[in-house]
């Protein structure tokens, strides 16, 4: 009857309909009236009951979130290793081998869709949580009064087994689905809880004080710290309780959990015994303990991913990179040993890099979707994002403090005579994507844009939230790892390292030490090639040594390309116009290339990130010594990019 009572959306209650609540948003979607009637469950039965902490994201899959929705699909398999360590695998309502490139082309034209990250506190005591969330679905299914288009992987590789759900925004007639806010906050951890609490039984007061003695020296927010927070005053002032009965053993040990914690506060001094019996609870408890929990498990991820590696450090050489600390280099270099998710709900992602200065790094590099892949063993530079307002900022407030306050195309191009269509549509790209980001920032039904007095302000503002969505910056140095760049042709990071006036710091440990010995044997290698000599006690190259490695790398590939192709390979030179279609970009050891095809030749010329967006369209560019200057966006005889 309460189900039934529940899913009407009504109450037990009854009356009249002037004593029905006020309506409130949350209740807006399927699964409103089970989510609010589990949430008011029997207090004894929910203090009794297993706890299951589920964390839920809805996610937009317009423009690139599909992309992104693929890579948290095929991070979820990586980080999801098994008890016996095998990847993760993917597995639905039938099947313990889902596909999931079929599960996305289903989700193709989606809205959104719901990513669930379900962590029951017992999740030890099940050998697989397969059925588990199978059943968690089938419940969910029966509340929301529709089938569900799911996938899942369980992940064994922490301390706390958990399960990744991703179910489709869509219900089985095709139609958007739309699950009210407090079932997705309380509805679905209720059947959760009730399904583990049928399966391994209600807590007993063993159980519980057992996980409350564990919290009581643990460095990060506890259920502990809840209690005294509530206990005390505004000013968090706290008075010690004497018992009220010597004889109840239950208070007795539940002071002598309240004094240890305070203890260890003390310690940590974030409390104080301002005099017998008194406490001051730091302002500042919260968030500490958080970063200090946060901290924790980022030393734990850096030890495991170290030790897969095969890379041992001293607990000193362990650090978390801070691009904003004053105290750490302008720039980290080093080499990819692992990636993965440090905030999996919000696909937030991390690398962990092995420094030249000796140290492991743990490096936040923001959402999933900002990084492109980079393979484990490349050698990359990492350095703050800019928050500088860009040069097409400046134009678009230029052209609009001229047309009182408006910026369109046109407007634009009259402003500008050397600019072209398709520059000055990167303008309104970026106006477009300071609109979704920005209140401010008005696009009229005209096409025009009204551009704000403080718009250099605003798009400083939109750069520093950027910023924090993506806080670094990342250069791939070499896509080779270190072993691989001794006695190859090309001019590698180890070549261009050798020879700088200004090489990279490496201290005599970890990979510092590598680097170091790899140098060694890198300038044998180029004395025995005749491409260096040694005279005393100093090693000479030839000026000219990375052009020479260089032309040799690309007159191999160049070779290996004409056939595939059926093209000759025209070098490009100095001063030369290139010009032709974009193919395909190629990782070589001397850095990253593009493939320029003509109507019966192509050339090889650097890569550069301008060329992204120009895959398969004409380009035009002039060589300028190593490197070339394109032309793209402006007309000829205008500014180059």
């Amino acid at each position: 009857m309460l189900r039934t009572v529940a899913l009407a959306g009504g109450s037990l209650r009854g009356g009249s309909s002037k004593h029905r609540s006020a309506f409130q948003g949350n209740r807006i979607g399927r699964g409103a009236g089970v989510g609010r009637v589990l949430a008011t469950r029997d207090r004894y039965a929910a203090f009794r009951a297993r706890r299951v902490i589920v964390k839920t994201r809805i996610v937009k899959l317009a423009g690139k979130g599909l992309d992104a929705a693929r890579l948290h699909l095929r991070y979820i398999q990586r980080d999801g290793a098994t008890r016996e360590g095998a990847p993760g695998e993917l597995y639905d309502a039938e099947r313990d081998r889902a596909d999931g490139k079929a599960f996305l082309e289903r989700a193709d034209s989606d809205r959104h869709q719901f990513r669930f990250i379900v962590n029951p506190e017992d999740g030890v005591e099940y050998d697989d949580l397969n059925d588990l969330t199978r059943r968690l679905m089938q419940r969910a299914e029966e509340d929301l009064g529709t089938r569900l288009d799911w996938v899942a992987v369980d992940h064994y590789n922490t301390g706390h087994p958990h399960t990744h759900i991703v179910i489709r925004g869509k219900d089985d007639t095709g139609r958007d689905l739309v699950i009210a806010r407090e079932y997705l906050t309380h509805g679905l951890r209720e059947r959760a809880s009730e399904l583990v609490s049928l399966d391994l039984g209600p807590r007993t007061d063993r159980d519980i004080e057992e996980r409350l003695a564990r919290e009581v020296d643990q460095e990060r927010l506890t259920s502990l710290d809840r209690s005294l927070q509530r206990a005390a005053d505004a000013s968090g002032r706290l008075e010690a309780v004497a018992l009220a009965s010597p004889a109840d053993e239950h208070a007795r040990f539940q002071q002598t959990l309240r004094m240890g914690r305070l203890r260890t506060l003390e310690r940590l001094g974030l409390a104080e015994e301002i005099e017998p019996g008194s406490w001051q609870l730091s302002s500042e408890l919260e968030p500490t303990l958080r970063r200090l929990g946060e901290r924790g498990d980022i030393i734990k991820a850096l030890h495991r991913e170290m030790a897969r590696a095969g890379q041992a450090h001293g607990a000193a050489d362990y650090a978390i990179h801070d691009p904003a600390d004053a105290n750490e280099p302008r720039m980290l270099v080093g080499r990819v040993v692992a990636r993965g998710l440090s905030d999996e709900i919000g696909d937030r992602h991390y690398l962990i890099v092995d420094g030249i200065d000796g140290r492991a790094h743990w490096v936040d590099i923001g959402r999933g979707d900002a990084t492109d892949a980079i393979a484990d063993g490349a050698i990359i530079a990492i350095s703050p994002r800019p928050v500088d307002v860009r040069a097409a900022d400046r134009t678009i407030a230029e052209i609009a403090a001229a047309n009182q306050g408006r910026y369109s195309i046109d407007l634009h191009l009259r402003h500008d005579p050397t600019a072209s269509q398709d520059f000055a549509e990167t303008h309104v790209r970026r106006l477009e994507a300071m609109r979704r980001a920005l209140a401010g920032v008005e696009r009229q039904p005209d096409g025009t844009w009204v551009i704000a007095p403080d718009h250099l302000e605003r798009a400083e503002a939109y750069e520093r939230g950027q910023a924090r969505a993506h806080p670094v910056a990342i250069e791939i140095l070499s896509t080779l790892p270190l072993a691989r760049q001794l006695g190859t042709d090309g001019g590698t990071w180890l070549d261009r390292e050798l020879i700088s006036e200004a090489p990279v710091a490496a201290r005599d440990a970890g990979f510092g030490r590598e680097v170091r010995e790899a140098v060694t044997r890198l300038r044998q290698w180029l004395v025995e090639q005749g491409l260096a000599r040694e005279d005393e006690n100093r090693v000479i190259y030839r000026r000219d040594l990375l052009a020479v490695l260089r032309r040799r790398e690309l007159g191999r590939v160049a070779a290996q390309l004409s056939g595939e192709l059926g093209l000759a390979y025209a070098e490009p030179r100095s001063g030369e116009r290139i010009e032709g279609i974009y193919r395909q970009q190629l990782d070589l050891a001397s850095g990253r290339f593009a493939l320029i095809e003509k109507s019966r030749e192509f050339t090889l010329v650097p890569w550069r990130p301008v060329l992204e967006r120009n895959l398969g369209k004409p380009v035009e560019g002039i060589v300028k010594g190593e490197g070339i200057s394109w032309t793209l966006g402006r007309k000829r005889g205008g500014p180059t990019l």
